[in-house]
């Protein structure tokens, strides 16, 4: 007969983790709602776009100990 665990849990962890879930439900509801969802995904946008502008504005290193070509590559 297995034993249960019901007794050895503890409810202080799972009451934080509902209230963390019911507060993530609600700011998604919120999120979610006409004006809010407008604006949201207009601040989604803007941050994709200034992620993006950085980054290709980040010079990749150049590599380190490579000498010139050599005398057999094709030249333009």
């Amino acid at each position: 007969m297995p034993v249960p665990l019901e007794p050895f849990k503890s409810n202080q962890s799972s009451d934080k983790q509902n209230r963390l879930n019911t507060r993530l439900r609600d700011v998604v509801r919120w999120a979610t709602t006409p004006p809010q969802a407008v604006a949201v995904y207009l601040i989604c946008l803007m941050l994709v776009a200034a992620i993006s502008f950085y980054l290709g504005t980040l010079k990749p290193n150049k590599a380190i100990g490579l000498g010139p070509p050599p005398m057999s590559a094709p030249r333009n």
